[in-house]
């Protein structure tokens, strides 16, 4: 009567049962064998059940050793029923989560506290739904077990009650509390309890059958037991003490299923997101967003909406299948991991703490999964799957990027001169064989062998370099003023036109100079940031071809803190200034010749644009990767220290606060004569920020600048780790502390000028905790990073 019950229950693997057998065989599962026989016989798990699915068929399915050690003894068989622990949260819990945002009752980036008012207790207020599903929300990891408490609602009550450990968005910390809310989330906005919601609208629609809370009485026989409890063996009740004590149906744990279901569940996800026919209840569209990272931007560990990607509990991925794959496990023995990429799952259930208390197996699942790669063909796809997805390389496991490479970067003049100006040749075609050329550049235009691009091209034939022009800070990026006249270049005798006043129309080049010229080449190094005048004088020449004929030439060079990184907040539409040529985030990630595309394609200026681009630059390199020698931008940014902190610092610096222009460290200290530094520096510190510490530090300003000859209390910023440092952020950050420390000194509504976004300046103003500032611009990055693409050259 079993074998026919078996056969009714699990048609698909019994009609597939000869092929499976089949190719494990051929295949080479055997090392799958030993290593879980071996467990067994070391005592690590009492059993385990192994199934593997591959190209959309199950190809291994096998029970090992004894399901019951105590009180009697019992053989694992395929059809045991395990108690999933913190499998629960991605299976059930999250996927909930995500039918409800489909179905527009949440929003990911919303403050829970819209939907559980009690949640806002002690400081919570802006943790969002997203920092819950990440694990980045800053709650202790589990409720207190100390005292004796029992019940649901007051396991809710606790949970809303909490005081954060660390604010949120800033720590990955691994937390049950996170789920318990998001339980009561599903709760509240469902109408129905979370098992019956979770039976209904995921078990029901996926038709699986051994899956569910409560297990109820006749699945005894075929669950697995767990531990003992006040001298009592757990089967059927589950093992977390804090479910237990929540009635057996949390958020965070308390499902039990069989691997024959998690397998369904597995291969149906696979489906939706291959696009091929599948019952999984999510859209395809909303499944991509829950398996890809959604962690905050700077984050080392990568987190989906409830699933592992790449974390201190990813192990069970192994060696071979990529980062950028996802999966789970549960602490009773427990763990799912899926491949998109070949189409392959994972499936490992034990009861690893029967009878007596956990035991690791940490090392048992990776060796599981890299036996799977190996039987099935799989080899390393050399960081592809986690570039795709995330932009990361993963030859540094944890890391997110390289620390750095040794690379050999020619940029965009060393390329036109190894081409014999081949891009300028074919424009003097369209000009009798002759180019009459400008040239927009600054001390920062040399190549490789320092020599000056205006030298180069002055001595180029068949080309006619008429007339420099150059930013702000002049030819040679020495002066501070805007106070800075047209002049004589002494090398060449060619004219300088400045193109850095204090009126705009000082500001744009003559379209009587511009008709004089075929094309105008530009050679000038960015830094990167919105707010630098080099970029919105790119887009002030596009604007000029609109009336005139004249193509632009940018000669491309690196974008000194890496394109891998969008952070910032969008600045506004209708604001622009010389500081904003058009709506983009503080760091941007563009290269220039990237951004002149952009801003051509973005403003529709259909300007007949060529980039010369560079060779050998990768999106992640910062600029001690490139192989280039250092030349300071402008004269208050001279190395790639102050660079990186400059989008933080250079967002205040409009205020009345020092940014340390005219010390020996500037953007890498701020200060103000009023400033308590050892206060400011204790409360900066408090927030834990990613990458950064702060020491107090007096310094003096020397002339012309904000608050020279007078001593300035402050702090220095010490940058710890560049990679992990979200530099606006930090910027919005170093306001908000300013604004609460010192409202009385402090002119906040100066930062919108470089800042130059109302809602942002609105939400300091009102004491908004900057992270949740940070989760609101978040939709629009990504809104923006999907318009780039278009401009991206590397």
């Amino acid at each position: 009567m079993m074998a026919r019950r078996r056969w009714l229950l699990f048609p698909a693997v019994v009609v597939a049962c000869v092929c499976w057998q089949a190719f494990a065989q051929s295949a080479g599962f055997s090392s799958i064998d030993t290593l879980v026989d071996q467990a067994v016989e070391q005592k690590q798990i009492p059993g385990a059940v192994v199934e593997i699915g591959h190209g959309g068929r199950v190809v291994f399915r096998k029970a090992y050793g004894e399901r019951s050690l105590e009180p009697v003894r019992e053989a694992m068989t395929v059809e045991t029923v395990f108690d999933m622990a913190s499998l629960t949260k991605p299976l059930m819990t999250a996927t909930a989560v995500m039918q409800l945002c489909e179905q527009g009752k949440v929003s990911f980036n919303d403050p829970v506290a819209k939907y559980l008012p009690e949640f806002a207790a002690n400081g919570k207020q802006d943790i969002t739904i997203r920092q819950l599903l990440t694990h980045y929300s800053g709650l202790p990891p589990d409720l207190s077990l100390e005292q004796p408490w029992e019940g649901k609602s007051e396991a809710f009550a606790q949970a809303f009650a909490i005081q954060p450990a660390t604010p949120a968005g800033v720590r990955f910390v691994y937390s049950d509390i996170n789920y318990i809310v998001l339980g009561a989330l599903v709760e509240k906005l469902s109408g129905m309890t979370e098992d019956e919601y979770v039976r209904r609208k995921i078990i029901a629609p996926l038709g699986l059958r051994h899956t569910g809370y409560l297990p109820p009485v006749e699945w005894r026989d075929r669950i697995a037991p767990t531990q003992y409890e006040y001298g009592v063996m757990l089967r059927g009740v589950v093992h977390d003490p804090t479910a237990r004590r929540m009635g057996g149906v949390a958020g965070h744990a308390g499902l039990f299923s069989t691997a024959d279901d998690v397998a369904v569940y597995a291969q149906n996800l696979l489906d939706r997101l291959a696009g091929r026919p599948s019952k999984f209840p999510l859209s395809r569209a909303i499944l991509m967003k829950m398996v890809t990272p959604e962690q905050p931007a700077t984050a080392t560990a990568l987190r989906g909406f409830g699933w592992d990607i790449e974390s201190p509990y990813s192990s069970n991925r192994g060696e071979i299948l990529p980062v950028g794959s996802f999966g789970h496990t549960g602490f009773t023995g427990t763990s799912l991991w899926v491949d998109p990429v070949s189409d392959t799952y994972v499936i490992v259930l034990a009861n690893a703490v029967h009878p007596n208390g956990p035991k690791s197996m940490t090392a048992l699942r990776g060796k599981i999964a890299d036996a799977t790669a190996v039987a099935l063909g799989i080899v390393p796809d050399g960081g592809r799957l986690s570039a795709r997805l995330t932009g990361y390389n993963e030859s540094l496991s944890g890391m997110r990027r390289w620390i750095a490479r040794n690379g050999d970067v020619k940029t965009g003049i060393d390329v036109l001169e190894a081409d014999d100006f081949a891009d300028l040749r074919a424009l003097a075609k369209k000009h009798g064989g002759h180019l009459r050329i400008g040239l927009l550049t600054n001390q920062t235009g040399v190549d490789a062998a320092g020599r000056r691009t205006i030298d180069i091209l002055a001595h180029a034939d068949g080309i006619e370099l008429k007339t420099l022009f150059s930013p702000e800070h002049g030819i040679r990026g020495a002066q501070d003023t805007e106070d800075i006249g047209n002049a004589t270049d002494a090398q060449t005798g060619l004219p300088i036109v400045s193109l850095y006043g204090a009126t705009d129309a000082q500001r744009r080049p003559s379209l009587d100079v511009m008709r004089s010229l075929d094309a105008v080449v530009i050679d000038l190094q960015d830094v990167g940031v919105r707010f630098y005048t080099y970029e919105t004088l790119v887009g002030y020449f596009l604007e000029a071809t609109e009336k005139i004929a004249t193509d632009i030439v940018v000669l491309d060079r690196p974008n000194p803190i890496n394109g891998a990184f969008v952070q910032g907040a969008l600045s506004d539409e209708g604001a622009e200034s010389y500081v904003h040529y058009m709506p983009l985030p503080v760091r941007h990630g563009m290269t220039m010749g990237e951004l002149a595309q952009y801003f051509n394609r973005e403003r529709n200026l259909h300007a007949p644009l060529t980039v010369v681009k560079m060779q050998g630059w990768q999106r992640g390199d910062w600029y001690d990767s490139t192989g280039l020698s250092w030349v300071n931008p402008s004269p208050n940014l001279r190395d790639l220290e102050e660079a990186t902190l400059y989008p933080a610092l250079g967002l205040v610096e409009t205020t009345n606060i020092s940014v340390g222009r005219g010390t020996d460290t500037p953007f890498e200290i701020f200060g103000a004569p009023w400033v308590d530094g050892r206060k400011l520096a204790h409360d900066l510190n408090a927030r834990f920020l990613p990458g950064v510490r702060f020491v107090p530090v007096d310094f003096t300003p020397q002339k012309p600048y904000p608050y020279a000859g007078e001593l300035c209390h402050g702090v220095r910023v010490l940058l710890i780790d560049r990679n992990v440092l979200d530099s606006p952020e930090l910027g919005i950050e170093i306001a908000a502390v300013l604004h609460r420390l010192f409202p009385q000194d402090f002119k906040l509504e100066r930062i919108d000028t470089l800042l130059a976004n109302r809602d942002v300046l609105e939400a300091l103003r009102k004491g908004v905790d900057p992270s949740r500032i940070a989760e609101d611009w978040r939709s629009s990055l990504e809104d923006f990073e999907m318009r780039r693409k278009a401009a991206l050259i590397y």
